[in-house]
Order: structure tokens, then sequence, then C-alpha cells
């Protein structure tokens, strides 16, 4: 018997949660992952599942209103004036009305990147701040960002977003309190030249525990699906009792690890990943700098043999990478290339690499820090990442191809890889002639530095970033070493799997024996650092064991099931003869009962 439960009913973007929340002045709360860009209308549409899209075709004439009322602000959306408002710097503020008769904050007369508007608040250690607000500037375009001025004067950059004259557009950012002091919230835009027009600005409180609530209802209602059977015996009499077992065969969602060439020699290290994990990326052993360190001597014998292994053991591939930017990492002799030379050089890595594995693999990173840094744009000109994209797609158009970046997540103060610019990089590469009908995906590394992660900024990331309609991996998740690195490294994992918009995660992390020492989940002995049990906790709880449920005495047995293919059986301690079939639980469908009929 085969179920297949699916269909197409999304609205991944404007999500909804209730949540009861006490001492913050409201009674209820939904998360709002709303967010707009003008992406769509820059690039191919037919590359996307536009039924993902949340209203970014068009400019905002006027801007919507305040998420969740303002929360904390005063005087959010300037219906009294610039009530509770003052001017920060040298510049001037003044209240304007469009001619729509909507009202919003104006700062001019400005001299510095900060000259502004600015309201004090008062954060409480241990909170979640999620902040928006609705921007523009008085002509041409500018990378606007929130500030918050700490009491030590110390300046934390909480989102940034690219305003442009004559369009309303929703900056989202936040901010992890891990202090209780007033700060003051300001905004920056470099050329000071321009005015910064603002309205409908929110900060909303979070306590740990209704993030935590809201992840969980997130999970249930964006991985998994209710599947209700009936049991009964051939006459219709319910089964009270009845044993309903579901054991998965392949789950959704692909939740990996990254793996090096110790696996290939190590057997410990073989069942140790074999034993947890279906995706992989390998961490060096592709790069350019692995497979030809000589000019013209090309090496793929240990990409090669880990390939093999990986097969063996029906665990799928991203490949890692085509090409690295940053200039460091080059193969020595590639550095010393004339423009001529590295131009054939080139060619022949993105041929050799790229062809030598069509077919086997699910992904490549095409560009790899390709915001950091311009090696080859320095070489090549700036069209020099689309051209990559283009030929690598020519070359092999199944696997999907992704921009990869760290710090677009992870930290708020890089502003070289924040949100705005990447869905900007992202339109230079999809509009450039030969992507037409790429499988492009974004790719956020996620390596999260010593300190409590910025959830708040995180989610609001991954909300700009799913404007895009593409399919987001964390592709190198990982946490550094700190007393807390455990918690921190479960609250990572677990906000990226509860965000509508992600569609795998690979962690680059491992055994202390194949040399991972940064994010160490197993010590010398294959035993399990805390880290290590953090891991094993979510594979499990994420579905990959099994699932044992009783029915009651109308035969009935409800079961949440992640998404994926399921063996089942059906047994009663009345009837020795189980029932065995197969169940596809896919995402966004309504599935009605499933009757099962037992003999004796």
């Amino acid at each position: 018997m085969k179920v297949a439960a699916e269909g197409c009913n999304l609205l991944l973007f404007i999500t909804s949660y209730l949540l009861l929340i006490s001492g913050l002045g409201v009674h209820s709360l939904s998360y709002d992952h709303s967010a707009t860009t003008k992406f769509l209308s820059a690039v191919n549409t037919q590359t996307y599942l536009c039924c993902h899209c949340f209203e970014n075709k068009q400019c905002l004439a006027e801007p919507r209103r305040a998420q969740y009322g303002g929360g904390i602000i005063v005087n959010p959306g300037f219906d009294h004036n610039i009530e509770g408002w003052t001017a920060f710097g040298n510049g001037a503020i003044k209240e304007v009305m469009s001619n729509g008769g909507n009202r919003f904050i104006v700062a001019h007369n400005r001299t510095q990147p900060l000259d502004s508007f600015s309201q004090k608040v008062q954060l409480k250690k241990g909170m979640l701040y999620t902040f928006s607000a609705w921007l523009q500037v008085s002509e041409g375009s500018d990378t606007v960002s929130v500030m918050f001025k700490t009491k030590r004067n110390e300046m934390v950059r909480g989102g940034q977003v690219i305003a442009k004259h004559g369009c309303w557009t929703l900056l989202k950012g936040g901010i992890a309190a891990n202090f209780s002091s007033p700060v003051e919230i300001l905004f920056e835009s470099k050329n000071s030249a321009e005015e910064i027009w603002a309205d409908n600005i929110s900060l909303q409180p979070f306590t740990k525990k209704q993030w935590r609530s809201l992840q969980d209802a997130s999970i249930e209602r964006v991985r998994k699906r209710r599947v209700r059977f009936q049991i009964t015996h051939v006459n219709e009499t319910a089964l009270k009792g009845a044993k309903v077992i579901t054991r998965p065969i392949k789950l959704n969602f692909p939740f990996g690890c990254g793996m090096n060439h110790y696996i290939l020699t190590n057997e410990d290290y073989q069942s140790w990943f074999v034993s947890r994990f279906k995706f992989t990326t390998f961490t060096n052993e592709m790069k350019w700098y692995s497979t030809e360190k000589k000019q013209g001597e090309e090496n793929y014998t240990i990409a090669d043999a880990m390939l093999k292994f990986t097969q063996e053991n029906d665990i799928s591939v991203r490949g890692h990478n085509i090409f690295w930017d940053d200039p460091k990492y080059q193969p020595d002799w590639v550095r010393t290339l004339s423009p001529a030379d590295l131009t054939k050089a080139a060619a022949k890595r993105m041929k050799s690499v790229v062809s030598r594995y069509k077919g086997e693999l699910i992904a490549w990173d095409v560009m790899n820090e390709n915001l950091h840094f311009h090696f080859y744009e320095d070489k090549f000109g700036e069209n020099a990442s689309a051209v990559a994209y283009a030929t690598a797609y020519e070359l092999d158009p199944e696997p999907k191809l992704f921009l990869n970046e760290f710090n677009t997540i992870e930290y708020s103060g890089d502003e070289a890889s924040n949100p705005a610019k990447y869905i900007k990089k992202l339109k230079e590469i999809l509009s450039f002639p030969g992507v037409s009908g790429m499988s492009a995906a974004i790719g956020l590394q996620g390596h999260f530095a010593s300190g409590q992660p910025n959830l708040a900024y995180m989610r609001s990331g991954l909300d700009l970033l799913a404007t895009t309609g593409l399919p987001i991996w964390l592709t190198e998740a990982s946490v550094d070493p700190q007393p807390s690195q455990a918690e921190y490294l479960e609250e990572v994992l677990r906000e990226a799997y509860s965000h509508p918009a992600v569609e795998g995660i690979i962690m680059f992390s491992g055994p202390a024996q194949a040399g991972f020492n940064a994010t160490t989940l197993a010590d010398e002995t294959f035993k399990n650092t805390a880290a290590g049990d953090v891991v094993d906790k979510l594979i499990q709880e994420w579905g990959t064991g099994p699932n044992i449920a009783t029915a009651d005495s109308r035969g009935i047995v409800d079961i949440s099931l992640h998404h994926g293919d399921y063996d089942v059986t059906v047994t009663h301690p009345l009837i020795h003869s189980p029932i065995t079939l197969n169940l596809s639980v896919k995402k966004d469908f309504s599935l009605e009962t499933i009757h099962v009929k037992m003999h004796a």
C-alpha cells in the first residue's frame, strides 16, 4: 500500500503562531515573517517558485503598518507628530505628510552618517528583540542601518536595508540583549547628503521561552504533518490497543555534516558518520588547491575515494567549491599567473571539476565568499562571478548552484555580506545571460563566533532572503568553542530548522580523531561531547527513530510525522499477522484517514 500526501498551499513567509505573552503589555502575539524586496522584478522569474514570494514585485508607495503595533516603541507611526523622538547628531528632524495623508519622520540637514532621529528604550538581559521600520531616502538609493547605542557609547548594528527614493522598504533586524540597560535606537546612512525617511517603527521583545514556543510551533507546522490511522477488524470492530509503528526510510529535510579525508582510513569515523548522516560536504578535498597543487598535475584520488564511500552508504554530497574568491586560498601557482594564463587555468579548472562529477552531486558552491572577496572580478571584470555560474550550469544543469557566504545571518556588524547586499549580488548573477532556468540557491555558512547568537537578527535575515523564493541552506554551521557552546549550537540549529524557508543544514563539525577542533562532536575515543549530545538529540527529535503509538477505544491513532517516507507496521495482541504498508508524508497536504483492516 502506497499513500502519498502532498499539495501546494504555500504561504511560507507570512506565518503566524499564536503565543500567550505575559508581562509585555500585550495579550497575544504572532511572529511576522513578512519582508519586502524588489528581487523578482530584476531577474528572470521562471527560475523561482513564485507561490513562495511575498508581494515583492512592486515598490510600495505607502508603508504597511508597524509590526506588533510598534511593540515598545513610543509613537511608532507618528500619529502624534514626532512625540517620543529626538534628533541625533547635528541634523534636524520633522514630520512630513504624504499626498495620501500618511505621516512619517524625516532627518534632514545631515552632515554625518549617524545624523538621524532616535528614541531610548530599556532592554532586559536575556530577551530577544525583533526590529522593523519602513524606510526611504530623499533621492537615489543608499544602505540604511539601524543602530543601538549602549550606555558605554558602543554602536551595535541591528540590521540593514537598501532604501530607495519613492519606494518604502522594510528594514528588519534585531538584537539579543546580554545586558539590562537603556539603549538609544538611531539610524545610519553614509551618504549624509540624503534625508532619511522612516515610518511604522517597531521593537518587539520576546523571552527565550516564548521564542522557543514559536520555533516549536513552526516546526510542527512546517516540518511535520499529522496522520490518522483507524484500525479495525474486518467486521469493522474497532481494535483498541493496536500498535502503529512508523520507521523512517528517508526523511525529506537534509541534515548533515562536513566530512574530510580521515573517513577513508578511520573505521570508527566511518561508523560514527554513517550511523547519523545522509548528507555531507567535503571540507577541503574538492577545492582547487587540493586537486591541482602544481599546475597541470591534477589529482582527484582522495575526492574520488570519498565520493565512492558516500555512494556506497547512500550519502548525498554538496560540491565545495569550484572557485574561492579569497586571494589567500588560491593555489600558490595561480597567484603568479598573467591574466591570459589565469583565464586558461580557470576555464580548465571549471571544466575539469564540474564535468568529472557531473550527475554525482546535489549542489555546487560556485564562487565561494563572493561578497567579501573579489579575486576573480579584479582579474576578469565585474561579471566574473556571473560567467562562472553560467558556465557551471552549462556543464551540469542538475545541481543547485549556491552563492556561499559567511556573516550574512551570524554577525550584524559585517556590512559586506548583510542580507541586502547578498540579495543585490544574487540579482547581478541571475540577470546575466546564460543562467535562465538555473537552479540557484542561497548558501549561508553559519559560523557563529563566541557569545550568545543573535537569533533575532538571524531570523530577520532569513525572512529577507526568503523573499527571493530561492531555497536556503546553512552550509557550514558551527559555533566557536566556549562554555555555552552546546547550548548555542542547539539554538542555531533549531532556529534554522524552524524557519519555513530553510531547506537544508550541513554542519562543519565532527570527531576529534578527524581533526575537528572547533565544533567537536566526539572526543578521541568517539564518546560524545556536549555538542555531540545536542546533535544526537536533534537527530532523534527530528524524526529518525521509530514512532510507536497505541489505538484508542475507537481504534484511532493520530501521529505527527516529519516529512519523509516511512515503513508502517500495525500489530494487535490478538492478531497474529501484522499489516505492513508504505507511507509518504510530504509538506502542505491534506490526508484522509488511513483505514487498516486486520484479519484474525
